[in-house]
């Protein structure tokens, strides 16, 4: 999986020519797109409308956006409940062998404090085993996604990372109790496919216990 420090050539349906222009304006890595405003990038030379809605989606996956960003085609993207090992070529995120707790009690003080927590409360809520992802991220059951673009992979249902700056909360975003849920859950804030907390002190771990049992028994994609 790409990540926001991937070159914008390598992403995967962006050509030579657009990634070119792109770099000419200092653009060069996915996160410098963050923000930029694609009405103007438009414009460029060799940037095409295709190009742009592929960084749009890739940057979209990892909660940021560019300013305008170029209109979406009409077409649905699909996820279904478990894995079908059809995964793009270039995607790094995968289930790997480590131990979660193992991973969590190798994090600093107050984070490994509440990754305890949290690996105890998706699995009451799921009761299904945690599994790592890549490097830091922890997930329960599989899912497999095919976006509009055709792009597709493997990936948890529900999830969590302890991050250093912020904990990211996997699968809660767009259920037909979501936003009844963060409401009473507490302070937060929403990405594009994720819910970002800055302690546990600040929400009611009751209210996400419920949240992330509704996101478990929900379909994927079906709301």
């Amino acid at each position: 999986m790409s990540d926001l420090s991937t070159p914008i050539g390598e992403i995967p349906g962006v050509g030579r020519p657009a990634a070119r222009a792109l770099a000419d304006q200092g653009l060069s890595a996915l996160g410098s797109l963050a923000g930029a405003d694609w009405e103007q990038l438009a414009d460029l030379h060799g940037v095409g409308p295709a190009a742009g809605r592929r960084l749009q989606a890739t940057l979209a996956e990892h909660g940021e956006t560019m300013a305008h960003p170029p209109a979406p085609q009409h077409r649905a993207a699909t996820v279904t409940r478990g894995s079908t090992g059809k995964n793009a070529a270039d995607l790094k995120t995968h289930a790997t062998a480590v131990d979660p707790a193992d991973y969590v009690a190798g994090l600093e003080a107050r984070r490994s404090r509440e990754g305890h927590v949290l690996l105890e409360l998706f699995g009451r809520a799921t009761g299904a085993p945690a599994t790592m992802w890549g490097p830091s991220m922890i997930g329960y059951g599989q899912t497999h996604y095919v976006y509009a673009s055709g792009r597709e992979g493997d990936t948890f249902h529900v999830g969590f990372s302890p991050r250093k700056a912020d904990l990211a909360l996997y699968g809660l975003v767009n259920l037909p109790r979501s936003d009844e849920l963060l409401e009473r859950m507490g302070t937060h804030r929403r990405g594009a496919g994720c819910v970002w907390v800055k302690k546990l002190e600040d929400i009611d771990l009751d209210a996400l216990t419920e949240l992330v049992a509704h996101a478990w028994r929900t379909e994927p994609g079906g709301c």
